[in-house]
């Protein structure tokens, strides 16, 4: 091998014990006419003796020994020197690019198994091999900030040096100088640009945000990264929250549009900091509070050839939430739903392709951008290939990288584009991604978006481009809570790239351990600058800053539009348009009172979900408008509802008996089943649960009678009632949607709404 041209570099070989340093960083110095020098001799007796007993060193042990390697560096000066030090956390090489700031760092990178079987082959050292597991949960991989490379150990030796000494060459020696700014502080390779966009800051607002900064306490500062979810209404409530833990935002439980209102209004008076105020009106105004008006799924904004059902969702989106005085929209949603049985994002998807979802989630940001509101759009990576929930579990989004880029990576650019303000991560695994960028990363490391810098910082900042504010969400979600202890999490989500943390556990808790994070190094004084920038350059950018206290929410008068006859109005002309014949190959319909008087209504659910309403309250409403469009309607009611309502002796059998006679086709001259099947958040994947074994409310009659299949949920029902030949999708269980559906059933209007495959559920019989 040649020696490579430049040969004035400062090397710390990193790894943990068995990697190879000493082996590796000697002949890689050989080859550039450097010393080489072994970390290890720097130690103290103390921690030698320490080590060869068994015991991990602490962090008080190691500092001092990090001071003199990275004052052995230092003293080399332009001779160049290569090191093998282990440098395993981000904090230790911290320490060492204080004394040496243009060290470079050469991460030996092996699987455990390589690396057991090497130190197993190893005498004479005084790292047993017993300490592995603990310098391999120890190890924190090169942020992008960090002027350094990865090469595998599992190659041949020769093979090994050659890759370094590429990889040496085209870093150059002078690399991490190139990242330190003019007072020589070192600074990321992303910091934000509040001038530019999304922010698009001028001077007075730039300002503003470092004044706010550099006025902060340390308790203001960290808890500017928090957004609190509001438990409470009560003003003793808020008052602990924000004078207790500062927070930067806040969501709250939806309830009468007054009381939010008024509950917001307490809170902006009491911050010394405005809020940003966070609501999920992923339906339009429905969800935000309880009067507000539901306006369409986002998949039933994809249902359509008129992309302005989208548009309007946003609009009425921001004018509600505007008028409560929110100015945080968690939304548009723009993962793609590839996988029919994930039911998390099944209605929360503008669609299966990004084209229909980059182009619908513009209008939908389009829309709610007339009102003084930013977007949070979510959840990248990008959900919708795994089926699991990641609210109960980690999931993951398998495409590799070629297929990502294509696909999600093609949604994420063009809304960045579009201008999009801030983005919400999922606790969503991405490995072929992480593997693309942290080569022969193990699939133990694989960790949710919101703990992985190499999907924050080297895929979302630097390829993206993307300059906005990025946020975690929900922190209780087990596809968090399950990758780490929770006081390394909290920390470790800012460490990674994240700039706001979604609701406490445990507020105190929380709070101190995000402290710790930072006292401890493991968020850096520049990474925490860094997100409080993009936190205040959010609220500057919504004129936060302009405004008293007093002008933050609007008047009590505003609530006019909330749940309007105007907004009521678009509901319905969307609910007309997006009502879905998915198929009537038996040609059952039209279905009408003078053909088919007698109707059999049966309704199906989930139970009762996290929200504690009636789940078959809808059913009142499919009877009701029935009955008034003249058809005579007869509620089936499962043993368990007979039995409530004060029948005795009742079981599944009987009613099965009493239900599944030979006089069905007699007794009713139709069969109309409404399913609003939900389990969001608290299931991994949903299907339909039937009453009982064998259950009468199974489309069983289906050759008897003629039977039409409604779902006003989810779209994937037809897996279970594949028997059923004629089969509609209405979107939702609002008044609007379900006259609107019954009108088409009679054939009274067109059906105007489309379909994508995913409704067949890649099973042929469901097309019968």
């Amino acid at each position: 091998m040649n020696p490579v041209p430049q040969s004035k570099h400062r090397i710390i070989v990193m790894g943990v014990s068995g990697c190879g340093k000493t082996t590796i960083g000697d002949l890689v110095a050989r080859e550039l006419g450097v010393p080489f020098l072994d970390g290890d001799s720097l130690h103290p007796v103390e921690n030698v003796a320490k080590m060869a007993a068994g015991t991990p060193l602490a962090d008080e042990d190691r500092w001092p020994w990090l001071a003199t390697v990275g004052a052995e560096l230092a003293k080399a000066g332009d001779g160049g020197l290569v090191l093998a030090c282990s440098a395993l956390r981000r904090s230790y090489r911290d320490a060492i690019r204080a004394q040496a700031p243009d060290t470079v760092f050469l991460h030996l990178h092996g699987s455990e198994e390589v690396l057991s079987q090497r130190l197993e082959g190893r005498s004479g050292h005084f790292m047993p091999p017993a300490l592995l597991v603990s310098q391999l949960a120890t190890l924190e991989a090169l942020e992008p900030d960090e002027a350094g490379f990865i090469v595998d150990i599992a190659a041949p030796v020769d093979e090994v040096v050659a890759s370094a000494l590429a990889n040496i060459a085209a870093v150059g020696p002078s690399a991490a100088l190139d990242a330190k700014g003019a007072e020589g502080t070192q600074l990321r390779q992303f910091d934000v640009d509040l001038s530019a966009a999304p922010f698009n800051l001028d001077d007075d607002a730039v300002t503003w945000v470092e004044s706010t900064l550099a006025g902060m306490s340390l308790e203001e500062k960290i808890g500017q990264l928090f957004i609190n979810h509001n438990n409470d209404y009560s003003p003793e409530y808020l008052d602990g929250v924000l004078e207790n833990f500062h927070v930067g935002g806040m969501r709250y439980r939806p309830g009468p549009s007054a009381a939010v209102q008024e509950h917001i209004r307490y809170a902006q008076s009491k911050t010394r900091i405005p809020l940003l105020v966070a609501s999920n009106p992923e339906m339009g105004g429905a969800g935000s509070c309880d009067d507000g008006t539901f306006v369409s799924t986002h998949l039933q904004a994809g249902s359509h050839p008129d992309k302005a059902i989208a548009r309007q969702m946003g609009q009425v989106a921001g004018v509600e939430t505007a008028a409560l005085g929110c100015n945080w929209a968690f939304a548009p949603i723009v993962d793609i739903h590839y996988n029919w049985r994930n039911t998390v994002i099944s209605t929360r998807a503008f669609g299966n392709t990004p084209e229909v979802v980059v182009e619908r989630a513009k209008e939908y940001f389009d829309g709610i951008s007339e009102s003084p509101t930013v977007c949070a759009m979510k959840h990248f990576p990008g959900d919708g290939v795994d089926e699991r929930d990641q609210h109960v579990v980690t999931s993951y989004n398998t495409f590799s990288y070629e297929e990502w880029s294509r696909t999600y990576g093609h949604v994420y650019r063009e809304m960045i584009g579009h201008g999009v303000q801030s983005i919400m991560v999922g606790h969503i695994g991405a490995p072929e991604l992480s593997r693309h960028f942290r080569p022969g990363l193990a699939d133990k490391d694989i960790l949710p978006a919101t703990l992985a810098p190499e999907l924050l910082q080297d895929l979302l900042r630097s390829e993206l481009g993307f300059n906005g504010l990025i946020l975690t969400d929900a922190s209780l979600m087990v596809g968090l809570a399950q990758a780490m202890k929770r006081k390394d999490l909290v920390p470790a989500t800012i460490a990674a790239g994240c700039d706001m943390f979604l609701f406490f556990r445990n507020p105190a808790e929380d709070f101190g351990y995000m402290l710790d994070g930072y006292k401890s190094g493991v968020i850096t004084e520049q990474r925490l600058h860094d997100a409080l920038r993009r936190i205040l350059g959010l609220k500057a950018s919504l004129g936060l800053h302009r405004k008293p206290a007093s002008e933050l929410v609007p008047p009590a008068e505003t609530l006019a539009v909330i749940g309007s006859e105007a907004h009521r109005a678009i509901a319905a002309e969307i609910a007309d348009k997006t009502v879905t014949l998915v198929k009537d190959t038996a040609n059952n319909l039209p279905i009408t009172p003078e053909a088919h008087p007698r109707i059999r209504l049966y309704g199906i659910s989930g139970g009762a979900d996290f929200t504690r309403a009636d789940p078959l309250a809808y059913l009142d409403t499919v009877k009701e408008e029935l009955e008034s469009a003249g058809f005579e309607v007869h509620i089936f009611r499962t043993a368990e509802q007979r039995e409530a309502a004060g029948e005795t002796g009742m079981n599944f059998m009987r009613v099965l008996s009493e239900e599944a006679t030979g006089d069905y086709a007699d007794r009713y001259d139709a069969a109309l089943v409404f399913a609003n099947v939900k389990g969001f958040a608290q299931e991994a994947a949903i299907r339909i649960k039937w009453s009982s074994p064998m259950a009468a409310e199974i489309p069983w009659y289906a050759t008897e009678v003629p039977t039409v299949f409604v779902s006003l949920n989810q779209p994937n029902h037809l897996i279970d009632v594949p028997m059923v030949k004629t089969a509609i999708h209405a979107h939702a269980g609002s008044r609007e949607a379900i006259r609107a559906t019954i009108a088409k059933i009679q054939g009274k209007s067109e059906f105007q709404g489309t379909f994508n495959d995913n409704v067949f559920c890649d099973s042929f019989d469901t097309r019968l």
